[in-house]
This record gives C-alpha cells, structure tokens and sequence, in this order.
C-alpha cells in the first residue's frame, strides 16, 4: 500500500505541484434570588476575564482586537502575573515578538502554564541536547504544542521529528525522511510519525503536518490498516494533497465507516440530491457528510422559511454545502436580520439564492456592511440584493479602503463622468486594484496621497 502511494500517486502530485507554482442552578438548595445573584457576578466576572485577556492580548502583544477576541474564547487570563513570566521566559531565550505572537496564536493555553516549573525545565533540557538558539526558536514557533508534552523523552521524539521535516524541506531536492530514531512500529507515536511521513511525502504542507501531528483529535493518522484505507479513499477521489481540503477528507473518511457513509448518501438522496451530487458536494466541503439525519433534515427544513422552493434549496446547497451547517436558530436570525434592515422576504430569498454563504454571518457583520454601503456609498437595498457578495467582503480590509479610494478619485475630477461599477470595484483582487486606480496614475503625489488613503482605510 505504501509503495503504491509513494510511487505512484505520488509522482501523479509531484507533476501537479510544479504547475500550480507556476500557475449550574439545578442542584443548589438556596433560593432562586441567590442563585441569580450568583449567576450574575459569575457573567460579570466571566466577562471581567475576557475584557483583561483582550486587552492583555492586544497591550502585550500587538494582536488586533478582534483576534484577541478570538483567543479570549479559548483562554482566560486574571492577572499579568502568569503570562508576564511566560512572554519574558520565551524573551530570555531569543524568540521574536513576530514568533511569541504566532505561538501564542496558535497555542494560547502556553500563558496559563508555569514559567518556572513548567516551561524553564522543558527549554534547558533541549537546549542540552543540543539544540542552538536559532533552531529552538524555529521549532517551536512552528509547534507551539510541544511545551504542552509532559515527558521529557516523548517532547525529544516530537521535537527530533519536527526538525527532521523543516530540515529536508529547505534541502533542494526532495528528501524521504530516515526513521531510524523513531518509535518502533505498532506504538501511537510510532504511527503517527510515519503517517505524516507519508503524507509529507504527498505533498500536504508542513503547517497541515504539524497540526495533525500535535492535535487533540490525532485518530486519522494514529491507526496503519485503517489510516491506509482512508487515505487511498481520499487520494482516488481526486482531492489535492496540497490543499487543506484533502485532510478535512482524510479526517471525515477516516471517523466515519462504510455504511455510516451509506447511511448519509441515502438521507441526501430522499432531499432531491444525485449520489453524483453529494460527492461533488463532499469535495467542496468534506465536514458536510458527518452531520446527522436530525441535523440534515433540519437545516433543510429550516431552509424553508427564506422561501425557497424545493429544488431551489437543493440547487443552493449543491453550490455552498456548508450551509448545513448553520442552525435552526441562526437561520431565522438571519432572516430576522435582513428584515430589520428593510429588505423584503423576496429580496432576502434572492440574496440567498445569490450569495448563499450569508448565513454563515453574523448580523453585526451584515448590518454594518450594509449600513456602510447605503449611507456612505448610496446604495440602494435593490443594489445589494443585486450584488449580495459584498456582503462577504471584509469591510475594514476590501470595501472601505476601496471605496475611499474611489471617492477621492471622484472628487478630484479623475474619473470624469465615468459612473464606476463598485461591484467590479470590490470584486477584483487587490493588486488589480491598486493597479487600476492607484499605482496608473504619473503623479507621484497622488499615488502617495492614494496608497495613504488605501492602507488607511478609515470610514470616511
């Protein structure tokens, strides 16, 4: 099975890589005053902790609000006292601010862990085996989770293997990594380091490899039989080991059996989908085959109330799959959302008919783009519904630089009387932006006054 995947799948995903690179309250016996008493302080102190972990986060680090947001989801922080020493342990051993960002990114739980009993020991023990200064820091910011291994011999394997990938993939020619230190054969370890060998060998990129390799959820390349079986599934399906589809996959294919996945493909069939459909649907979006009966059927039924017929939802769902994955809950807010705004039923139908991927977002995030394009762009609602995909643009990053760029072009008479097409506008990419309508024009001046406003990028 290996030589077959190695030879020749293999060289079949060498040949494709070339041309892409050029291409609580229940159980408490007092009163339900003390209890809402409690419950309250409990939510004020939970949001206390997450408006230090922001702000912390954002202070110490220069993260941006809303990825500190993020992280304060999955850490809280009461004090500077811990994540102070830990920022100022990883300082003393010469990593970066770019790569103490990064770690903590990736691994925020490393600001809650003991600087002193915890990570110190872990830093000298690889430092005496060898490792220098520069090759530490490069590991470890690309792996952040081996500070999270306990023992001392289990964070040397992970840490030897680690290197041993990041080393051939800066040689000029493709290497096969050598396995002679690894854990033997049969072990969790053992397989996992081989299964990631191999799919290194298939052209999954390095970040992918070391997310499966220190992840929580490590079964799809734990396992030899079933790891083999999985990947062969997915390989013969056509899935590019070289995007981040191809694990999702691997993953899905992998937890998932023979007749659960039969069981699936039938449900999709009594919806109105093809079996040719719910495979194309699964390339686009693998996760989309774990969900269960209850949950397909619902999300369909759901789908309903936008006032979509039948086979509209079934068109629509073919195109963005992920949409089943959207909750009862946050499909009637959405609805309710675009209500509010002043669109219709019919128009909000169309839109997502149009730009399906609108249940995926929040109502804060609908509500301000449209609100921006309306107020300061003199949209109409008719012009949205018409161009609903730039709802899905980034306002801070696409829409309001773009447009400011386009208004001070207009004031100062560049544009004539040209009625630019702002869809166009935000639709093209970034370079083809700044090409047409910065960087084209002889002044110096201009195009410094231009690039300022567009990296600016305040609402104007």
């Amino acid at each position: 099975m290996y030589s077959l995947l190695l030879h020749g799948k293999l060289q079949k995903w060498r040949h494709l890589r070339v041309s892409l690179q050029n291409a609580s309250a229940f159980s408490n016996p007092f009163s339900s005053a003390t209890a809402t008493v409690t419950a309250d302080a409990s939510l004020k102190h939970g949001r206390k902790g997450k408006n230090f972990t922001v702000s912390y986060l954002v202070d110490s680090l220069g993260l941006t609000t809303k990825l500190a947001e993020s992280i304060s989801r999955k850490v809280s922080l009461e004090n500077k006292g811990n994540p102070d020493s830990v920022l100022n342990l990883l300082r003393t051993y010469r990593f970066t601010d770019s790569q103490i960002s990064s770690i903590i990114t990736d691994y925020p739980l490393l600001l809650t862990l003991d600087a002193e009993r915890s990570l110190t020991p872990k830093l000298q023990f690889l430092q005496s085996r060898g490792a220098s200064s520069s090759e530490l820091t490069e590991i470890l910011t690309k792996v952040p989770k081996i500070f999270g291994i306990k023992k001392d011999k289990a964070i040397s394997i992970y840490y030897d293997f680690v290197k041993e990938i990041i080393v051939a993939d800066k040689s000029s020619k493709f290497e096969k990594l050598c396995h002679s230190s690894l854990p033997l054969e049969g072990c969790k370890q053992g397989n996992k380091m081989r299964n990631v060998s191999v799919l290194r060998e298939l052209g999954v990129p390095q970040k992918r490899l070391f997310t499966l390799l220190t992840t929580f959820d490590s079964g799809p390349i734990c396992g030899k039989e079933r790891f083999q079986e999985s990947l062969k599934k997915v390989v013969d399906m056509g899935f590019d080991p070289t995007n981040a589809r191809f694990v999702l996959a691997l993953r899905a294919v992998y937890q998932m059996s023979d007749k659960t996945i039969e069981e699936r493909v039938d449900v999709y069939k009594s919806l109105g989908f093809t079996v040719g459909d719910v495979w194309e649907m699964f390339k686009r979006y693998p996760y989309f085959l774990r969900y269960s009966e209850k949950k397909i059927t619902q999300t369909y039924e759901s789908l309903k109330k936008c006032g979509l017929l039948e086979d509209e939802i079934v068109s629509v769902l073919k195109k963005c799959p992920q949409c089943f994955g959207a909750s009862e809950q946050k499909i009637e807010n959405s609805i309710e959302t675009f209500l509010g705004l002043g669109f219709s039923r019919d128009e909000f139908a169309m839109i997502f008919k149009r730009f399906p991927q609108l249940i995926c977002l929040s109502a804060e995030s609908v509500k301000k783009k449209t609100v921006f394009l309306v107020k300061k762009m003199n949209w109409s609602l008719k012009d949205v519904v018409s161009n609903p995909a730039v709802l899905g643009y980034s306002l801070e990053k696409r829409t309001v630089p773009r447009c400011n760029v386009i208004k001070a072009l207009m004031s100062k008479g560049f544009l004539g009387g040209e009625v630019t097409p702002m869809p166009s506008v935000l639709a093209i990419s970034g370079q083809t932006f700044l090409n047409k309508y910065v960087k084209i024009h002889d002044d110096k001046e201009l195009v410094a006054e231009l690039v300022a406003i567009f990296t600016r990028g305040c609402v104007s």
